[in-house]
This record gives C-alpha cells, structure tokens and sequence, in this order.
C-alpha cells in the first residue's frame, strides 16, 4: 500500500524537506471531530461550489494535482470502483465525494475536467473542484492534508477524508489502493448508527438493505447477507410465539373469571 505520492510535474516546484511521515499522519489524524470551514471552490464547468452546501449526507474528499502522471491517476481509478461500490451498497443518493486539484494555478477548473474524464470518473455526485490559490493553505489543513514540493513533483499522503452529515471530520482512509470495508463501513456506520424514524416505507427498506450486507473477500464486493435475514425472521417468529401464547393464556384466564369458572391451577395435587 502506497501512502505517498511523489512524482513528475510538468514545472517542477522547488525542492523541500521531504515529508515526515509519521508527523503528516499525526497531523491527518488530529483534525479527526473537527468541523471543515465553509471554503469556495469551483467545479469543471467554471460554477462556484461551497462545502457547506455538501452538508446533510456524509462526503469523502481526497486531494490529487493533475501533473501526476502515476499515484495519483491509479488513487482515482480505484477510488472510482471503491465510490461505485459504496454506491451499489448503501445507495447513489447517500453521499457525495468530492476531488480537490492542490496545485494552482496547474489545477484549474479545465484540467481537473480532463484529469477526470481521461481516467473515468464519471459517477454521480461525485465532483472534482478547483480551490482558489490563497485557500489551498486552510483547506489543507482542515482536512489534515500535508503535502510537500520536491525536485519531482509533491510527496503528500494519498488519503480519503470522511467528514459526517454536519461537516465533521470522521475518519481517514490511507492508501491508493485499500480494502472496500475501510472505506464502506465508517459510511455504513454515518448513515445507520443513530436512531432515526422512517418516513415511508422505502427508506425502511433502505435502511435494511444497508444494515444487511457484508463484504465477501473473495468478490471483493458487499452482498446482501441472508443469513442475518433468517436469524431476524426466526427471533421475531419466536417473540411472537411467546406474546401469542402469554396473550391467549391471560384472554382465557380472564374469560374464566367473568363466568364464574374456578382457573385451573398447573400446580400437581398430592
């Protein structure tokens, strides 16, 4: 598993301190419950677009610059099976995902539309942006995201970022490449740990399609899981077994007394 991107921009930056590893993780790791800013960012069709207006579902944000010509290409590629997967699982309206270019004025709006169609994200609600050059600083750091110039191109930590439905940060997820429950479990869990009542019908539904799936490693992908299926049928046949009985039992006990009919002990005479 790769944590790290470092490869070859068409203008090189300057050369920095290479990137601390365990400091950029401690860093990733820390904004973990914080709140991410409302920041300004621009989609690929040149329209304005406010993180704050992603709240109410779960999002994932990564981070990628489009003159990379190999870590970050291969973190988009999987990362569109990984979203593809997520979405067949807990469903396409669920969340959102978002791309965020770093490297301004390199990243803008028309790059970061090329970047995604030549390697094919094209999900729905999933949506690469372009930040202005002077907040790139504070988005980084919001989300945790340490990157580094070198003679190359950047060393930065390839990572996905889960912030929850009030714009918290949840969870990172590390790697180009990473187990699907890594990514689909903390989303599963946003959207399913708290209590909520139904509305109707189809979002019940929903919900137990959600609660009832589980990730095979040998396809790689989630299935439903029908012997969790099985299990609640069985426990709720015999819950009703019991109420059925216990309720026959008190309505016949009753019965009894209003006629006048001694009830009959269980109890063996000697």
């Amino acid at each position: 598993m790769t944590w790290l991107c470092s490869v070859m921009l068409a203008s090189p930056p300057l050369r920095a301190e290479p990137l601390d590893l365990d400091q950029a993780l401690k860093t990733s790791q820390a904004v973990i419950g914080q709140t991410i800013g409302d920041h300004t960012l621009t989609d690929t069709d040149g329209k304005q677009a406010r993180l704050a207006d992603y709240r109410g579902k779960p999002l994932l944000v990564n981070f990628v610059y489009t003159g990379c010509t190999q870590v970050c290409p291969t973190t988009i590629r999987f990362l569109g099976k990984a979203l593809r997967e997520a979405q067949s699982t807990l469903g396409t309206e669920s969340f959102n995902a978002v791309t965020i270019g770093f490297n301004l004025p390199f990243d803008s709006p028309q790059a970061m539309r090329t970047f995604a169609r030549k390697h094919g994200a094209d999900l729905p609600h999933w949506m690469f942006l372009s930040p202005a050059a002077g907040d790139v600083a504070s988005l980084a750091r919001d989300f945790g995201f340490v990157y580094a110039p070198t003679s190359s191109g950047f060393d930065h930590l390839t990572q996905v970022t889960i912030v929850d439905a009030n714009g918290r940060v949840f969870r990172q997820v590390y790697g180009e490449s990473f187990e699907l429950p890594m990514l689909v479990a903390p989303l599963r869990e946003l959207l399913t740990g708290a209590p909520a009542p139904q509305q109707n019908l189809s979002a019940l539904i929903d919900r137990v399609r959600i609660l009832c799936t589980v990730y095979d490693p040998l396809t790689g992908r989630y299935r439903l899981n029908y012997a969790l299926f099985i299990e609640i049928f069985a426990g709720l046949s015999i819950l009703g077994g019991i109420a059925y009985y216990l309720t026959h039992e008190w309505r016949k006990q009753r019965r009894e007394q209003r006629e006048g009919t001694p009830v009959r002990s269980h109890e063996c005479e000697a």
